[in-house]
C-alpha cells in the first residue's frame, strides 16, 4: 500500500506529464507537490514507485513517465472528475445512422482524438417490405423497420415476376407477417409454405433472408471520426509504428466491436488503459468508454480512443455528457 506522501507524488507526476508529456524530475514534483520535501527524499518516492512498477525512467531522461499501471491506480483512486458545461451541441433527433454519426464526431471534436460509436443493436423485426422491379430478374427489396430506418438491398430471383405480383405479394407480407421478428416470420413460413402461392412463397423466403442479412450487418457497425487527430498527438506523431498500429485497429473493427460489447457489461463510464483490454492490447491506447440507452434500455456503446496520456477528468466528462445527448436524442423520437 502507498503512503499518502507516495500517492501524492504519484498524482503530481501523472498529472504533470499528462498535461507536458515530458518525464518529470525529482525538483519539479518537490516545486509542483508543494511538499518540503528533498530533492533526496523524492527519488527515494520514485525509486519505490518504480520498484511497484508504477513509473519508468525513459532511457534519455533523468525524469520518470507514469505506466500503464500507474496510470490505472491514478484513474481508480485518484481522479476526481467534476461535472462541467460543455458547450456540446445537442442531437437532433433523426434516423438513427445520423445521430450514431454526430456523435462519433461530436466525440472527436471535444477530445480532439478519436470517437467510436458501435450502432444500436436492434430487434430483428420489420414494419413494411417492398419489392421494385428494377429490370429482368433485379429487384429492389425496400425494408422499413419500426423506427422509421430504411435499408435497400438488390436481389436477383431465379423468377421474372411482374410488379403487380411484387405488388400483391408485398401486400400479402405486410398484412400478415408485420412486426414480427424475422425469426418468427421464419418460423411461419415453414409451416404455411404450402399454403402460400409459389411467387409469394418465393419472394417471402427472399425477403427473411435479405431482413436477417441487413439486421446482422446493423448491428457490427461501428462509426468511427477524428482518425486523423493522431497525427497532432506527439505520442504517434514521433513514432510511424504506433499510428500504423491505431490505423490497422480502426481497419479491423471487428476488435473494436469485442471491445465495445465488453464495455456494454458495465454501468457508467469505463476505461481501458494500455494493453490491459486484452482485446485491444497495445501499451499506447486507452479507451473511455459509456454506454447510452433508448427509453431506458442499453443498446450500445460509444467512446474516446487516445493516447495513454491522455487528460482522462475531461474524457470521461466528455463520454459521459456524449452518451446522455445521444440516448435522449434515440429515446424521443416519433
Amino acid at each position: 500500500m502507498l503512503d499518502d506522501r507516495a500517492k501524492l507524488l504519484l498524482k503530481t507526476l501523472v498529472e504533470r506529464y499528462i498535461a507536458e508529456g515530458q518525464p518529470v524530475g525529482s525538483r519539479t514534483l518537490s516545486r509542483a507537490s508543494g511538499l518540503e520535501l528533498s530533492p533526496a527524499t523524492i527519488r527515494n518516492v520514485m525509486s519505490d514507485l518504480e520498484g511497484l512498477g508504477l513509473i519508468a525512467s525513459p532511457h534519455t531522461s533523468a525524469g520518470r513517465i507514469p505506466t500503464a499501471r500507474g496510470y490505472r491506480l491514478f484513474v481508480d483512486t485518484m481522479l476526481t472528475a467534476q461535472r462541467e458545461q460543455f458547450a456540446a451541441p445537442s442531437l437532433p433527433p433523426d434516423q438513427p445512422q445520423k445521430v450514431i454519426a454526430n456523435a462519433a464526431h461530436l466525440l472527436s471534436n471535444l477530445s480532439q482524438f478519436v470517437g467510436v460509436v458501435m450502432a444500436p443493436r436492434r430487434a430483428s423485426v420489420f414494419r413494411q417490405i417492398e419489392f421494385l422491379r428494377l429490370s429482368d430478374r433485379r429487384l429492389l427489396v425496400i425494408i422499413v423497420a419500426p423506427d422509421g430506418d430504411v435499408q435497400n438491398r438488390v436481389i436477383f430471383p431465379e423468377v421474372d415476376y411482374s410488379q403487380s405480383q411484387l405488388v400483391e405479394a408485398s401486400n400479402y407480407i405486410n398484412a400478415h407477417f408485420a412486426g414480427l421478428s424475422i425469426e418468427q416470420v421464419r418460423d411461419r413460413l415453414q409451416s404455411e409454405m404450402e399454403q402460400l402461392r409459389g411467387e409469394i412463397a418465393a419472394l417471402m423466403q427472399a425477403a427473411v433472408q435479405v431482413s436477417s442479412e441487413v439486421m446482422t450487418e446493423a448491428q457490427d457497425e461501428v462509426v468511427i471520426a477524428g482518425e486523423r487527430n493522431l497525427f497532432s498527438v506527439t505520442d504517434f506523431s514521433s513514432d510511424m509504428s504506433h499510428l500504423r498500429r491505431a490505423f490497422e485497429l480502426f481497419e479491423q473493427k471487428a476488435q473494436l466491436l469485442r471491445l465495445l460489447d465488453v464495455s456494454s457489461q458495465a454501468e457508467g463510464v469505463r476505461i481501458f488503459i494500455g494493453g490491459e483490454s486484452q482485446v485491444v492490447p497495445f501499451d499506447d491506447l486507452s479507451i473511455v468508454s459509456a454506454n447510452y440507452e433508448v427509453d431506458g434500455e442499453v443498446v450500445g456503446t460509444l467512446g474516446v480512443i487516445g493516447p495513454t496520456r491522455m487528460p482522462y477528468e475531461r474524457m470521461i466528462q466528455i463520454v459521459d455528457i456524449t452518451s446522455k445527448l445521444v440516448s435522449n436524442a434515440l429515446s424521443h423520437r416519433k
